[in-house]
């Protein structure tokens, strides 16, 4: 049951922040100020140095169950190349897991733990293989290699897919994406990258409100 929950409250929520740093602190300043501004579904990448380690400081501070708003967020991780990683993962908190590409024994895994799993696609094939191995939800990446009307696309022979582009998503096609019938998004660089220029990770708050605001007027909420 609890599988399910997390899955309608992913898209319920929509945004997906992808946090990428060079240090298991910044990304968890990063996925804090994430949160504070709103985006509430927070994937660590295993691309992190000691990511396990701001994973499970993440999954203590912050409970998919909260009921309070200060302390309410998912943690989940990202870039899971194997199923040994994502078992780590999980073990450390995660509660969702991400890939950059259809790996079969990640997806099985998830599966045996009832953690929620988005397995990176680019084609109809490979999205209709992870439908298969039982994927509620499948990242469409590199997003920026498609348009937005590609949703449309697939879900003629595959409407049953949900589909969750990454890579390329911004806040000025947001909107596109979310219409075209996108179950959510993942926001990874254009979230940050102002903050690590400036190195003032408080803008990255100031960024997740406008993508929570494009997000919110893209559903009419």
């Amino acid at each position: 049951m609890k599988k399910i929950q997390l899955i309608q409250k992913i898209a319920q929520e929509g945004v997906v922040a992808v946090l990428r740093a060079d240090t298991a602190e910044e990304v968890v300043a990063m996925a804090e100020e994430a949160i504070a501004g709103g985006i509430k579904v927070i994937e660590i990448t295993m691309t992190v140095p000691f990511a396990l380690k701001a994973i499970e400081e993440l999954s203590r501070k912050y409970k998919s169950n909260s009921t309070d708003e200060a302390t309410y967020a998912i943690i989940g991780v990202g870039t899971v190349l194997d199923a040994e990683t994502a078992r780590a993962a999980i073990l450390s908190g995660a509660e969702f897991v991400v890939s950059p590409f259809l790996s079969p024994e990640t997806v099985t895994l998830c599966n045996r733990y009832r953690v929620p799993v988005m397995p990176g696609t680019m084609t109809i094939k490979e999205i209709n293989e992870a439908l298969e191995l039982g994927a509620d939800i499948v990242k469409l990446f590199p997003g920026n290699l498609y348009e937005p009307s590609v949703i449309k696309a697939i879900k003629g022979p595959l409407p049953q897919a949900n589909i969750m582009p990454t890579g390329g998503v911004s806040l000025d096609n947001l909107g596109e994406w979310i219409k075209a019938g996108a179950v959510a998004v993942g926001i990874g660089s254009d979230l940050t990258n102002e903050a690590v220029k400036n190195k003032d990770f408080s803008l990255v708050r100031k960024k997740a409100a406008a993508y929570v605001d494009a997000y919110r007027q893209a559903k009419g909420i």
